[in-house]
């Protein structure tokens, strides 16, 4: 079974969400990293390696950003599939 040809437009369509995409993770890492660099490293360096309790805080600081992203995420999504709806409803 061969893959359906895509238009130019098409094409053009999809490498633009693709590089959408990768910009919005970018700067999805680079917030992440920046708000628990702030939040669990002191701006003070005792040691060249991250000590126990830091570890433990980036670890946490991640999982946190990253459960908040997800769930916005779905709220969003949730959000834009009701208004499509509404508007779907407001055309007929």
């Amino acid at each position: 079974m061969s893959m359906p040809q895509l238009s130019t437009a098409d094409q053009a369509k999809l490498q633009l969400m693709q590089e959408m995409e990768i910009e919005m993770m970018s700067d999805l890492y680079n917030r992440m990293a920046n708000a628990c660099h702030k939040k669990c490293i002191p701006p003070r360096y005792s040691e060249a390696d991250l000590g126990k309790g830091e570890m433990v805080c980036i670890d946490r600081c991640v999982a946190k950003y990253l459960d908040i992203h997800e769930k916005i995420g779905k709220k969003l999504t949730a959000m834009s599939m009701q208004d499509e709806e509404l508007m779907k409803k407001m055309s007929n």
